[in-house]
This record gives C-alpha cells, sequence and structure tokens, in this order.
C-alpha cells in the first residue's frame, strides 16, 4: 500500500479537483511556482488562466476571490503565514461569510481559504506561528484542520464542493506526516463529522490537528495503565456534538489538547458542550497554549509555549487519578 505524505495529499486533493470541475481555480502569492509545494504542477497542468499569481496584498486578492465565487468560479486562496488572516478577516468574516446569510442563500460564495504551515514553525516567532481556527469558528465560518494525510485529501475536497466558504488549517507540525492509504478510496470526507482514531474507556483526549498524533503518541504509552481515546473532531465548526457526547458517555472523563491560546480558545467550547451533555466523573481539564500567548523567537521558549505530552500526561493523571509517571515527557 503506497504511503501518501500530508502535502501530497492537499496537492492531489487540489489537482483531482480542478481536473473534474473547471470552475476551481487558485489564487495567491507564487502559487505559480508552488512556494509552499500545495500547488506544485498545477499551472503546467491547468495553466495561467486558473493559478494566478497575485499582488502581495491579502485584503485585495481575498476580496477578488468573493467577487470571482459570486460569478460562478469555485477559488481557492492560498495565505502563507497564519497571521496575514488576520488582515483578510473582515474580508471572510465580514463580507464571503455574509453574502449567503443576508440573500436567504441566493447569493453563494464556494470559497476555500488554505493556510499551509499554520501554527508553530521553530523560530517563527510572534507574526508568524499564529493559530486563529477559533476565530472563525466563533464567527460561524466552516473551519477545518485535517491531521491525517487521508484527511487532509478528503476535507480539503468536501471544502472545494462546498457552497459556502471554508478555512482549511493545515498544521505545521502535521506536513511531515505520512499514511499508508489506498488511493482508490480516496473521497470527500464530511464536514462536521468527526473521527476515533484510538477506542478507549477511561478518558477521552479531544485533540486538534498535529496534536492528534501526540495524543495517539501519550495512549500508546499509557497502554495497560489507562484505556484512552482519541477523538478527532476534524472539524471545529460545525463542531461534530453527537461524536463527542458519544465518546464522553464511553469513558466519563475529558482532555482537550489545542494548538490555540487559553482564553476563549477551541478547547474552552468543547469543555463547555460537555458540561451540557454527558454526565462526566471528573473536571474536564484542557491542555493550550497560554493565555495570549505570543510564541517567542527562542526555541526552547517557543516549545515551551506550545501544548504537547508533559502538560496531555499531567491532566490525563488528573482526571483518572491514574499516575503517569515514566509514561512520557
Amino acid at each position: 500500500m503506497p504511503k501518501l505524505s500530508y502535502l501530497k495529499a492537499l496537492n492531489r486533493a487540489l489537482g483531482d479537483e480542478m481536473a473534474r470541475d473547471a470552475s476551481v481555480c487558485v489564487f495567491g502569492e507564487d502559487v505559480r511556482v508552488a512556494v509552499s509545494n500545495v500547488t506544485a504542477g498545477l499551472a503546467g497542468r491547468f495553466g495561467p488562466e486558473r493559478v494566478l499569481d497575485t499582488p502581495i496584498s491579502e485584503q485585495a486578492f481575498t476580496s477578488f476571490a468573493t467577487g470571482a465565487a459570486l460569478v460562478g468560479l469555485r477559488p481557492l486562496v492560498e495565505f502563507q503565514i497564519p497571521s496575514l488572516l488576520f488582515l483578510a478577516f473582515e474580508q471572510i468574516a465580514n463580507q464571503a461569510h455574509k453574502f449567503s446569510l443576508m440573500s436567504g442563500g441566493r447569493a453563494r460564495v464556494p470559497v476555500t481559504y488554505l493556510l499551509p504551515g499554520s501554527g508553530s514553525r521553530e523560530s517563527w516567532a510572534g507574526q508568524h506561528s499564529d493559530h486563529p481556527y477559533g476565530l472563525f469558528a466563533h464567527v460561524g465560518v466552516k473551519t477545518v484542520v485535517p491531521a491525517a494525510p487521508s484527511d487532509a485529501y478528503g476535507l480539503l475536497l468536501s471544502a472545494l464542493r462546498d457552497d459556502d466558504p471554508v478555512v482549511v488549517f493545515a498544521p505545521a507540525g502535521a506536513l511531515g506526516v505520512r499514511e499508508d492509504v489506498d488511493l482508490a478510496a480516496l473521497g470527500p470526507v464530511p464536514l462536521g463529522r468527526g473521527r476515533v482514531h484510538r477506542a478507549g474507556t477511561d478518558v477521552t483526549v479531544v485533540a486538534v490537528g498535529h496534536l492528534v498524533h501526540e495524543a495517539l503518541a501519550v495512549a500508546g504509552e499509557l497502554a495497560g495503565r489507562v484505556s484512552v481515546e482519541v477523538f478527532d473532531p476534524r472539524t471545529l465548526h460545525p463542531l461534530d456534538r453527537a461524536g463527542l457526547a458519544a465518546s464522553l458517555r464511553r469513558t466519563g472523563r475529558l482532555v482537550v489538547l489545542d494548538d490555540s491560546n487559553r482564553s476563549c480558545g477551541f478547547a474552552a467550547e468543547v469543555l463547555a458542550t460537555a458540561a451540557e451533555g454527558p454526565r462526566l466523573r471528573a473536571a474536564p481539564r484542557r491542555v493550550t497554549r497560554p493565555e495570549g500567548a505570543v510564541l517567542p523567537f527562542a526555541p526552547a521558549l517557543d516549545r515551551a509555549c506550545q501544548p504537547g505530552r508533559a502538560g496531555l500526561l499531567a491532566a490525563i493523571e488528573e482526571v483518572t487519578g491514574v499516575t503517569t509517571e515514566g509514561g512520557g515527557t
């Protein structure tokens, strides 16, 4: 069975959809030379009319994509750095997102916004390491964060086919992941449906994006002492609340591993959802970036601000009462 890398999955999904649907096109800076590798080979296959290099103005080309979508195209907009979303937030949240709502569905804006390499990369520092997926989920924009290559392929396919704006975060920590896949079986992954990567009975760990792999590693280390269920929401909005509730009924305990800031972050929404649902056996915990975190340039300080195995092990110990010492760092 061939191995599929995360980046190749994104490239393959985009190429497959452009071949299937002539209305799909790409806007962004340096997309013809594929600076992120997501658009590698696409300019040669589909021509410069469908793979457009844009000026260095995120606000301009994000608005341009909205107009193109309103007249029948299905643009994918690539952003090179996650903090650039702050510049284009008004165009996405206040314009593209609201056209359908304010027109009673008569106007549709099928734009996909792709962030390859979102979150922290070592020493990218404060203005390049943001992971603002919670902002888009908060305002109601469809927001997805794939963890595995097969999900990166399937969720991007679904985003490109959706009639509403969708923001796709491809975490830097997941870009190097490879997965054994049956290429013929790849297909769309429905938005709003989570995935249980590992079944368990003692505690549910809800992990977002690349942190799914950290959660799976910890679950493997604790096997025999704590049975950890790893639940990947995949889509942050709409959230698979039914899938989350089913997992919590099995385990009765909850830890959330979330690479965004603690205050008003996605982890807080998961905890609130759990509090409104099945009764938990222990108070839930969240492992996140610190309050209002700005990741520093120094590699050791950068890593210290990021949620990971040590915090997850401590949180699992708190909710289960089972010592995890020696289970990892």
